[in-house]
């Protein structure tokens, strides 16, 4: 378990040291400025906010596939990028999320309510890799699982009919965790299909997206954040999800 808080600790520290100036995309490219009716909030940790150069987030990748598919959408968050996305997209990249390396299901089921209150209220939420970062800091099932109810509930309680898409998580590198910490994650696969299943109510739907089938060391830029190529695999399951919600 030494490895990984190591690990996490060095992530942490490669925040404070490697801080960027904030993106805007929209100064630097004749891009179409979207804010759409549909309000989409990408919560979870590092994966969700990515950290360019050193790994990637799904956002961009989705973000453009929305777009191209002439959804009515707008990311929504009190985070934002420090990132450069590039200039040759026909719309401005969507900034806002609601994510950041570190974050536990304890740090976010403390916060959820406040930064609820912060931005315009979500109708989807793209909640990603619960209880990751407890996992990798030692934390029980007994620990993470209800923090992971109490998050969705405290969610439904802002917004009653709000959808809710939640990670089977994708799984870090074969060789990070050990063997008994890579039984925990198979359970947390398992269980998140039963929170997701208990959690749903007449208006509002919690749905479990599959991330972890044929995922591979090869989808990843260090032990467990996405490369360019795993970013866009998780942008895609999650625009495959979405579609029968913006649809209606």
């Amino acid at each position: 378990m030494k490895k990984f808080i190591v690990y996490y600790l060095s992530i942490w520290c490669l925040f404070m040291i490697f801080g960027c100036g904030k993106s805007d995309d929209s100064e630097s490219n004749n891009c179409i400025e979207v804010n759409g009716n549909i309000k989409i909030m990408p919560l979870g940790a590092s994966r969700v906010q990515g950290y360019k150069p050193f790994y990637e987030s799904y956002r961009y990748d989705l973000w453009n596939k929305l777009m191209e598919g002439g959804w009515d959408v707008d990311f929504v968050g009190n985070q934002n990028d420090d990132f450069f996305y590039g200039n040759d997209k026909e719309y401005c990249f969507d900034i806002d999320h609601q994510s950041k390396a570190g974050w536990t299901s304890a740090v976010i089921d403390n916060q959820i309510d406040n930064w609820l209150n912060e931005v315009e209220t979500p109708d989807i939420v793209l909640f990603s890799s619960p209880g990751a970062n407890d996992i990798i800091l030692g934390a029980s099932l007994e620990e993470i699982v209800p923090n992971i109810h109490s998050i969705i509930t405290k969610i439904q309680a802002h917004n009653p009919d709000v959808t809710i898409l939640i990670e089977q998580m994708a799984p870090p590198k074969s060789t990070f965790f050990d063997e008994n910490t890579k039984l925990i994650v198979e359970e947390v696969k398992s269980i998140i299909n039963e929170i997701a299943q208990s959690k749903t109510t007449e208006k509002s739907l919690v749905v479990a997206v599959d991330m972890f089938t044929d995922f591979t060391d090869n989808y990843l830029a260090d032990e467990i954040h996405y490369n360019a190529e795993g970013a866009r695999l998780i942008a895609n399951r999650y625009y495959e999800s979405l579609i029968p919600f913006l649809e209606n």
